[in-house]
């Protein structure tokens, strides 16, 4: 994926949390972000904070997309927070290569390959069997409840 591609990619799955982006998106966008945020630094600091707010969304939806890739929950970006070694470690995730064919989060980005649903696994979609019969046994009976 070009530069170009990968900022347009980013940009318009801005809020986008679902699927997988390659290594090529998420470090396109990142070298992206980094150099438009030192030009709005040097313009103005309230241009780059705007800025920075602005980007604020993406990137995490790029990141989640990206750990998702590797086959990781969204919720280790939250890894960032951790002092001095949680950055490094998720720089380090990151930039591993992601996994070959699909995987849970869907189809290989690289290959194309689509992943298996839910369905196609045979697991019940989340509207079948909506009342269970453990849910009936556990219910509070109302009137005109036949059991």
């Amino acid at each position: 994926m070009d530069f170009v591609t990968a900022v347009k990619t980013c940009l318009t799955k801005y809020a986008d949390f679902q699927g997988r982006a390659r290594r090529s998106e998420y470090w396109w966008f990142f070298l992206f972000n980094i150099g438009i945020g030192l030009v709005t630094a040097l313009i103005s600091d309230g241009l780059n904070v705007l800025w920075s707010l602005a980007m604020l969304l993406p990137s995490l939806a790029v990141g989640v997309r990206r750990l998702h890739d590797r086959d990781m929950r969204g919720w280790w970006i939250l890894l960032v927070l951790v002092p001095f070694i949680g950055g490094l470690a998720l720089l380090i995730i990151l930039a591993l290569k992601g996994t070959d064919g699909p995987n849970r989060f869907g189809g290989d980005p690289i290959s194309g390959e689509q992943a298996p649903t839910m369905r196609d696994r045979g697991a019940p979609s989340e509207f079948d069997n909506v009342m269970d019969d453990s849910y009936r046994k556990s219910r509070i009976p109302r009137s005109g409840d036949d059991s």
